[in-house]
């Protein structure tokens, strides 16, 4: 395979969707502190499966079960740093695995939650987690060190819910020595228009970030993320159009991606589009389906 920055330049590659969803949808109690990570702690087949089925899907990138895996939460749960690591690390192999039980070809993307991720409450959608961005940083470094001796592909900075956390994943990755994308939380009250596309245009000027963009946001609040040209690609993947009420820990609206806006996502620079919470295998096939048509 082609690395995945030379690939951004031949078209557009798909991402996988909502891997909780998609455990959920198998039956599997994805509904504590841990979601997914604890499937993948206590069922790691399951979460292979779940790999699986998107590349059979037609994804070509598969994002890890890593999301919420950080050694402070993970040591509430009974883990400590070594188990820790192995389960970072584990969530890599079951990806690999995943695409080779499809028979396919896929970039692993090691996917590195926001703080709030870890704490469980809903703040990567507020920005509020009280730490500095000096705080942020060593909090991100010590995971993202332990999650690149796994060796993924890529790795998937993702639903970053303010500028701080921002600054902080960027100084995070200097010379980590794998490339990365970096998606901010557009849903997040700490971004306005303004201040998300600055930091958009930020992240893209960090060498080995490979792609900048948006992700856990309802569909139509991509469009404007995007108006702003940026220095690489832009990586686009929202939620399903439901809403996440972190109180009562349950989502609300009506479900499917609606990719009314793919054209205008591709016209100002996406290249790797997929889907996050509450989207399935069958979006990813549709979105495949809408972007092979175009190739």
């Amino acid at each position: 395979m082609l690395d995945l920055r030379t690939a951004l330049v031949t078209g557009p590659v798909v991402l996988d969707g909502g891997l909780g969803t998609t455990l959920e949808a198998a039956g599997h109690d994805v509904t504590g502190e841990l979601w997914s990570a604890r499937v993948l702690a206590e069922t790691p087949a399951a979460v292979r499966s779940a790999h699986a089925r998107y590349a059979a899907a037609g994804a070509e990138v598969l994002t890890t079960g890593s999301y919420q895996i950080g050694f402070d939460n993970l040591a509430a749960a009974g883990f400590d740093a070594a188990q820790t690591r192995r389960l970072l690390h584990l969530s890599v192999r079951v990806a690999r695995e995943g695409a080779a039980e499809a028979g396919r070809d896929a970039w692993v993307a090691a996917s590195v939650g926001p703080y709030g991720a870890t704490r469980a409450d809903g703040s990567e959608y507020t920005g509020d987690d009280g730490l500095s961005v000096a705080e942020l940083e060593r909090w991100h470094r010590r995971r993202l060190e332990a999650i690149v001796d796994a060796e993924p592909d890529v790795l998937a900075i993702e639903t970053i819910a303010s500028p701080a956390e921002a600054e902080a994943v960027m100084r995070a990755i200097d010379g980590i020595g794998i490339p990365s994308w970096i998606a901010l939380s557009a849903a997040s009250r700490a971004f306005d228009a303004a201040s998300l596309r600055e930091t958009l245009a930020a992240s893209a000027r960090i060498a080995g970030v490979i792609a900048v963009g948006v992700n856990c946001c309802p569909p139509e609040a991509v469009a404007s993320a995007l108006a702003d040209p940026v220095a690489v690609p832009f990586v686009v993947y929202p939620n399903s159009g439901e809403t996440w009420d972190a109180a009562a820990r349950t989502w609300s609206g009506e479900p499917g991606l609606p990719l009314i806006g793919l054209d205008g996502w591709l016209a100002a620079g996406a290249r790797l589009i997929g889907g996050c919470c509450r989207t399935t295998p069958d979006d990813t096939a549709a979105l495949a389906a809408r972007l092979h048509a175009r190739r």
